[in-house]
């Protein structure tokens, strides 16, 4: 079980190094970085700090070496973080001393990158299958949700899986989105933009597409709930009547704590993209650039990713 790094509080913040304090939040400022990023950042980037003062004496960055980062990548390996968390951490403080060289390396002309080159990245290590929700256990999902009432969770499913949306999209989700005719022309609806992955704040400007199947949950959902205040299709009510549009994380809950236990086996928010691409190609016979623009992907050499065949045909011949 891998150790869980403890968030650095504020007593041990002003602990560390002035100048280094100052020089993250001045980096932290950067209007290029979006607000998942920033709160990424801002945790990974404290830790390493905090570790400096703890580690190397309380030194300035721009006084540390590569030595330095080797020791900090190896404490996070000892911690047995994932692969890609201590690649992420390292990329934070990789993108810190890029800022120091660039805008401060008149004031300190000899700092350089503490992670150059020559200090390897830790090895990949081996992840867990993807799963995808085979199609016949979609119906069977959904009549068990039924039967439970949790007619939100029937929305934000049939809605996930005809968008191929990531959860952070379909928690933008607005009432009003789904008042709309379909597409001129078209067998389906369109959202007004939202924010889909990208850089900075704006990130990328994308449409989620659905089919018909998926907004009559939405307004099912919808005539349930009632009429309130809150613009999100997907809230939390509470016992005083008040909602909250639910955070991206709350999906992640629902299938931990509802549906892989229906489905019997274990998926997250993101398989569900997995899911729509693999029915489109593999088992509707779709073009994969279609599949492409429903993801709102730029090259069928992402969406191939979310692909997933089953190989073991092609091996009839070899036994």
């Amino acid at each position: 079980m891998a150790i869980k790094i403890p968030p650095v509080t504020t007593e041990e913040w002003l602990e560390c190094n002035e100048w280094n304090r100052k020089i993250v939040d001045k980096f932290l400022k950067q209007q290029h970085l979006s607000d998942k990023t920033l709160k990424q950042y801002t945790s990974a980037l404290k830790i390493f700090v905090r570790y400096v003062k703890d580690e190397f004496d309380n030194r300035p960055i721009h006084k540390l070496k590569a030595r330095h980062a080797l020791d900090y990548q190896n404490h996070l390996m000892s911690l047995e973080l994932s692969s890609n968390a201590v690649k992420f951490k390292r990329s934070a403080v990789s993108s810190l001393c890029n800022y120091i060289e660039l805008y401060y390396g008149e004031d300190y002309p000899e700092f350089r990158n503490i992670f150059n080159k020559a200090i390897p990245s830790p090895p990949k290590q081996l992840v867990r299958e993807k799963n995808i929700v085979a199609k016949e256990d979609i119906d069977r999902l959904i009549a068990e949700l039924e039967k439970e009432g949790e007619y939100q969770m029937i929305a934000y499913f049939l809605l996930s899986y005809s968008t191929g949306a990531r959860r952070a999209e379909i928690a933008q989700m607005k009432k009003e989105f789904f008042d709309m005719p379909k597409v001129k022309n078209k067998d389906f609806y369109a959202t007004p933009h939202v924010r889909g992955k990208g850089k900075g704040k704006v990130g990328k400007p994308i449409k989620l597409m659905y089919s018909e199947e998926a907004r009559q949950a939405i307004l099912k959902w919808l005539e349930i709930r009632g009429e309130d205040d809150n613009p999100y299709v997907f809230v939390r009510k509470f016992k005083n009547g008040e909602t909250k549009e639910l955070s991206p994380d709350a999906f992640n809950a629902w299938f931990t704590n509802k549906f892989n236990y229906i489905l019997g086996y274990k998926l997250t928010p993101h398989a569900l993209r997995r899911s729509r691409a693999t029915h489109l190609v593999v088992e509707e016979g779709k073009d994969i650039n279609k599949a492409k623009v429903l993801l709102n992907h730029i090259s069928t050499e992402t969406t191939s990713i979310y692909v997933i065949k089953d190989d073991s045909d092609e091996l009839d011949d070899i036994f």
